[in-house]
């Protein structure tokens, strides 16, 4: 089974994409983290890549679909995979459709999380994590049992990414819905593009993916 997911930052995707790796035994494969490890494992991809980040420039659709071709010929994807990050706009669809039709595969669903934007601003402006081991927590939604006490490590340190703020938030959510509104498009056209309710609580979200993949 292969497998899309869309939507913007902080939808819950990663936490989908794991459930469902669990659940059917694919891979998540996030282009985020495929391009650490290309860089960190010194491949000629890597190379590539670390060289344009590091001048400051955006890696190139080209080196990023070339870098998925690649990993998706490794033997833990045979079964199937999950792909989170990419594509973000039709012309990469296009050339992530023409590379896998050259595989002779195709995307078995892609699967859209709606959201709304004034409730993704409050649910990401107000996360944040222990300094310790990484729990997360939320000023309305999963507090610490015992106010300033890690439930897991019993930390007292806790931490804010600089970027979840108000501001930043909408200017992702605008951008997110000027490059992605046109992909919504194509994969309708396709007939591959089911939607869920991404503000569903998380087990609920889970069901209605598994309802549209069948």
């Amino acid at each position: 089974m292969k497998l899309m997911l869309l939507g913007p930052p902080g939808a819950g995707k990663g936490t989908q994409a794991k459930r469902l790796e669990d659940a059917y035994g694919i891979i998540q494969l996030s282009t985020g983290d495929m391009l650490r490890v290309e860089v960190a494992s010194g491949s000629d991809l890597g190379k590539q890549a670390k060289e344009i980040m590091e001048s400051g420039g955006l890696v190139s659709d080209d080196l990023i679909i070339n870098m998925i071709s690649s990993r998706i010929d490794h033997d833990d994807c045979k079964g199937g995979f999950i792909l989170d990050g990419f594509p973000r706009t039709t012309p990469q669809a296009e050339a992530l459709d023409t590379m896998f039709s050259d595989k002779g595969m195709k995307l078995d669903h892609v699967i859209e999380m709606k959201v709304d934007d004034d409730a993704m601003v409050e649910r990401i402006t107000g996360r944040y994590t222990c300094a310790g081991c990484g729990a997360g927590y939320h000023d309305s939604f999963q507090k610490p049992k015992e106010e300033g006490i890690c439930d897991k490590c019993g930390g007292t340190d806790f931490k804010r990414r600089s970027d979840d703020n108000a501001e930043t938030v909408r200017s992702r959510l605008e951008a997110y819905h000027e490059q992605t509104a046109p992909i919504i498009t194509y994969y309708r056209d396709k007939g591959t593009l089911k939607s869920v309710d991404g503000m569903a609580a998380i087990d609920e979200v889970t069901t209605q993916i598994k309802d549209e993949i069948g």
